[in-house]
Order: C-alpha cells, then structure tokens, then sequence
C-alpha cells in the first residue's frame, strides 16, 4: 500500500480508503458479519484510512465501523472520517449545516464510533440555508474542544470552499471523481491545488458501472438507489455499458482489471491523493487495493479520453433523490 500526506492536514493515510456508504441501506440489504470482515480485510491490506456518515443509516454504518475496527486495532492505529450536516424530517432527508445541528452530529458520532475524537469531520453537503459563518464557527469551536481534530467538506463547489473558509478551515475534499464524472477537473480541482486542500474522491467505480460485472440485463433492489436512477436505467446506460466494455479491452490489454485501472485512472490526477472504495466482502478489496501501485502514463490517459468521448456523465445521487 502507498502512504499519502492528505493536503494541509499532518494526517500520513493509506492511498486507497474504505468507504462504508454501503453498511448503511441505501445501497439494499447486507451482511452484518460480513461487512465487518470486510472491514478487517481492508486492515489487512494495508489501508489506515475508513470513511463514513453520519448519514448512512444514522448510526448503523459508524457502528458496524466501530464494532470491526475496535476488535482489531488501537484507536491511533487507523484514521477515521465521518461526514454530518444531513437530517432526516418526516421521511425526508435534508441538508442542515447549522451549528445546533453540527454539533448534535459531533456528538452523535462520537458515540456510535466509540471514541473521544474524531480524525477528520466533513460537512457532507452545502446548506444554502446557513451561513457559512455559522458553520465555521462551530466546526472551530469542536476543533478547540479536541472533539474533532481537522475539518473538511464533501460535495462543495470552490466558491463554496472559499466562502467557509474565511471564516474556518477547509483542509479537505470530498468530491464524486470517476472517468464517467469528471467535472471537477475544471474549476474546484484546481483550487484545491492552490490552497493545498487535501481531497478524497469517492465514487471512482462510478457507483459499481466500474466493476464490470452490470449488463443491459442489470437489475437492482428497490431499496438500492440505482433502482431509480436515470444513471443505470433506458440508453443513457446502455451507451455507457458500450464504453465500459472499450475500457475492459484497454485494461486486458495491459493486464490489469477493469476496476484497477479505474481507481488508479482517479488517483493519476495530481490533485487527488485518496481514492474511497467500497466493497461488501473482502475479495471485492484485492482488485482495487492493488491499484494504488498502478502508474497510467499521459498516453494511457490520452487514450482513455478517446474512449470516454462516446460516454453520457453518470451524476450520483444527492440527498434530495434518496
């Protein structure tokens, strides 16, 4: 595994995280024991760094972390980081980056992770409701209380990052990177840049499209969002099915898989030091992990702009569409 300093942050993290948006229902019915050895799989690999929410599942994923992590590792061992900002109401999930808000989150999470800090504490989507003032104060006053250690953002536009942080730190970035979305490229990769904010991109199987393994035949839960996806559904999936199936002929062509090439096609940008990986069971792990190891040279990446340009942008969800 490949160690990274993440951004501004003094935080040394493994290249590739495991993300636990899958523990909390959104993506359908899972195992409990199986995740959590998926979990300990992640460990075993090499990876320091476990990314979650507060929001998956309000508390079922930050526990399911804390049950498999706790069993094997010492609190300094590992990194975790947890996202807030989003609350349910009469069934509907809504942004909500107040600092009363905020602060129940803090705490929230502290509790179901079992600890008495948490490394890094993100707001996971923009409030257009709150003032960005508001926000930063209080994610200063939890960094000052030592409940939090360093504060980042996930989902936030540049403008967004440069309004919070005149008011507080932005030291990191949560952003949806894949080969099918890729419009940070444009303005907000190259802010965080700039102002040496470290990112974290998640999604870079491009919600499982990357995996390989969907077809025009692919079918979904009902309690699985991409059940009601536009994204994995009609022509706009099927053409992407097509350009997948050029990607797969490109990795086989330099005998890597299709879901190595496409973390390590996210982590060849300059600007992106993590890639956040999901997966349900630990053989789901021993593709991607290897591909922090994985160097894409400009003609690999002039190449996989040739075939991407028959490509529809796959957008993800938003709290709004769950």
């Amino acid at each position: 595994m490949r160690y990274v300093r993440l951004g501004k942050t003094n935080l040394e993290v493994s290249a590739i995280a495991f993300g636990t948006w899958a523990f909390g229902g959104e993506w359908g019915a899972f195992d409990a024991a199986e995740a959590k050895g998926t979990i300990h799989g992640a460990l075993d690999v090499g990876i320091t760094l476990f990314d979650t929410a507060q929001a998956y599942g309000f508390g079922v994923s930050e526990a399911l972390l804390a049950d498999a992590l706790w069993e094997r590792v010492s609190r300094d061992d590992v990194v975790v980081a947890t996202k807030g900002g989003l609350r349910m109401q009469g069934g509907e999930l809504l942004r909500d980056a107040s600092a009363r808000w905020l602060r129940a989150g803090v705490e929230s999470s502290l509790r179901n992770l079992r600890t008495d800090h948490i490394d890094l504490y993100q707001v996971h989507w923009p409030d257009p409701n709150t003032p960005a003032e508001e926000t930063a104060g209080a994610l200063e006053d939890l960094v000052r209380e030592g409940k939090i250690r360093h504060v980042g953002v996930s989902n936030y536009g540049a403008k967004q990052m440069d309004e919070l942080a005149r008011s507080g730190r932005v030291e990191t970035l949560q952003p949806p990177y894949h080969m099918f979305r890729r419009d940070i490229e444009t303005e907000i990769l190259p802010y965080t840049a700039e102002h040496d904010i470290g990112v974290l991109a998640y999604g870079p199987l491009a919600h499982g499209l990357l995996a390989g393994g969907m077809s025009v035949g692919t079918t979904f839960p009902a309690d699985d969002w991409r059940s009601h996806s536009p994204d994995f559904t009609g022509e706009r999936f099927r053409r992407n099915l097509r350009v997948v199936d050029q990607l797969k002929d490109f990795a086989r062509e330099r005998e890597i898989s299709l879901p190595q090439l496409a973390v390590a096609w996210t982590l060849s940008h300059p600007a992106v030091q993590v890639a956040i990986v999901g997966a349900r069971r630990p053989a789901h792990l021993d593709d991607t992990t290897a591909a922090a190891e994985i160097n894409l040279s400009g003609a690999d990446r002039r190449e996989i702009d040739r075939i991407l340009a028959g490509a529809v942008p796959v957008v993800g969800p938003s709290p709004e569409g769950m």
